[in-house]
């Protein structure tokens, strides 16, 4: 019997073994240069154990081939292949864009699987032609007046909770602001963020960012979370932004307003039933999708979780660094008055868009501390990397390290100094395009890049101009990141004393 049991243990862990390194000569067969892959780890070990954020591990690869255009790496037990080289990325990101529309992350094609982030390249096309108006510069205008009640109620809370200890975590309230300002803008909500707790958005939130088993599970074996009808979003985010649009579309009794916003959009659609049109220009091949609630519900969590967090996240860095940089804090706030002069006090869209140095402020935040640090591709067909002798196969998974990028010295020279001048217009023209991807780049880059930056320009005009942001006792030189979470954020938060301007 014991003979037996030790057979079967043999046959059980040959057999594992055999199943997850099965692949690993991959990248050795094609002449790929690359770390060697561990034991069902593959090269993300410290990923995986929650050691390291993704984006830093990618990095790490990234730094380690400083000459290579691509690096063949490991994600669990699957062949990825990182890529190095601008004119490459650019190939992949833009001029090849249809090779690589899909971000390989779908789990599955209906229903909330068919959000604008995890879409299918058909489905993404037919909404991304769908959603786009919202964000033109005419909306952005109609949005502006709410972006700035939503400042201004910002400042008064910062006023309020700052009277007797400067010290606050900039985390909650930047987050207070990004909540309220989401909410207004895209639902017609008026949610009191500063001045209660909301304990159902609170719980939705802290789902929404957080590594799952089931997004740990497709990366071991990428396209199984469609096959198995499983999600990468947990039922109770679902179920919150399929009551959250029911409300809103029951307020406004089934139709759209006068208010131009996200939810108007969705209700415009909303009347079709079904939205269809052409996968490719000149083709008439045609894709639909009908819009069930939990289609709608799917694009509500987009906009939402787009324009909450990452813009909180960003703030918040933002804030740190002209805590440590005063002269740069500065030079800001002159900006910030010479702009109001100009528009005579009133913070418009236009005022927004005025504040050029604020802008290079919040890119070189982005280059630092990319909230996305990584981008993911996914191939539609067999493609030779233009330069190169390698061929990769249709549905193979390619990765790009934009932190990598954003500190490579090549680039950016002496990347651990936050120096705003970096992105003066002079600087930007004469590097390459694909030099900066914190939004992504090409037809699928982030949709509410413009938005993004409007709001968060608005709450730190308003901000600053009533206080000015200075490191505490507890405020960290360096940060260590936490490795649970989607996007970049550090342990511990980031503390920082407010001071009212005199």
């Amino acid at each position: 019997m014991p003979t037996i049991i030790l057979t079967i243990f043999i046959v059980i862990a040959y057999f594992l073994y055999y199943h997850f390194t099965k692949y690993n000569n991959y990248w050795n067969e094609r002449n790929v240069v690359g770390p060697k892959p561990a034991f069902f780890f593959g090269n993300i070990k410290d990923a995986m154990l929650r050691r390291k954020p993704f984006g830093h591990v990618f990095k790490d690869i990234y730094d380690m081939y400083p000459e290579e255009k691509v690096v063949g790496m490991f994600v669990m037990r699957s062949p990825e292949l990182l890529v190095r080289d601008l004119d490459v990325i650019k190939n992949i990101l833009i001029k090849d864009f249809d090779i690589f529309m899909s971000r390989g992350f779908e789990f599955k094609k209906t229903g909330f699987g068919a959000n604008l982030f995890h879409a299918n390249a058909d489905t993404w096309r037919l909404l991304r032609s769908r959603l786009s108006p919202l964000f033109t510069p005419g909306k952005l205008k109609n949005m502006t007046y709410l972006l700035s009640e939503c400042g201004d109620k910002f400042v008064e809370y910062v006023a309020r909770v700052t009277q007797f200890n400067p010290e606050q975590q900039v985390q909650g309230m930047t987050q207070k602001f990004a909540q309220a300002a989401i909410t207004a803008c895209a639902f017609g909500l008026d949610i009191d963020t500063f001045n209660q707790e909301h304990e159902t958005f609170r719980r939705v939130h802290s789902k929404m960012f957080i590594m799952s088993l089931s997004r740990d599970l497709e990366l071991m074996y990428p396209g199984i979370i469609v096959k198995i009808g499983g999600s990468l979003i947990s039922p109770e985010v679902i179920t919150f932004f399929i009551d959250l649009v029911k409300t809103v579309t029951a307020q406004r009794n089934g139709r759209p307003t006068n208010r131009n916003d996200f939810m108007d959009l969705i209700l415009k659609m909303r009347e079709d039933k079904l939205i269809s049109g052409p996968i490719r220009k000149n083709s008439d091949t045609e894709t639909s999708l009908e819009l069930t609630d939990e289609v709608i519900a799917a694009q509500a969590f987009s906009f939402y979780s787009g324009g909450y967090e990452t813009s909180a996240a960003a703030m918040d860095f933002l804030l740190y660094q002209l805590a440590r940089n005063p002269e740069i804090q500065d030079k800001v706030l002159v900006e910030i008055k010479e702009v109001l002069k100009k528009h005579d006090g009133e913070m418009t869209l236009q005022a927004v868009l005025d504040l050029s140095y604020m802008g290079q402020v919040f890119d070189e935040t982005l280059r630092m501390y990319p909230i996305v640090s990584d981008l993911k591709r996914k191939s539609n067909r067999a493609y030779t990397i233009p330069g190169t002798n390698v061929t990769i196969e249709k549905n193979q998974l390619i990765k790009i390290s934009t932190l990598g990028i954003h500190y490579d010295e090549k680039i950016y020279p002496n990347p651990e100094k936050f120096d705003p001048e970096r992105f003066s217009p002079e600087n930007v023209a004469a590097r390459h395009s694909c030099a900066y991807l914190p939004f992504g780049l090409g037809p699928r880059n982030c949709i509410g890049l413009r938005f993004a930056q409007v709001q968060s320009r608005m709450c730190l005009a308003k901000l600053f101009s009533q206080f000015r942001v200075e490191p505490s006792k507890n405020t960290p030189h360096q940060f260590q990141y936490e490795p649970r979470r989607v996007i970049l954020y550090p342990i511990g938060g980031i503390p920082l004393n407010f001071i009212k301007r005199q």
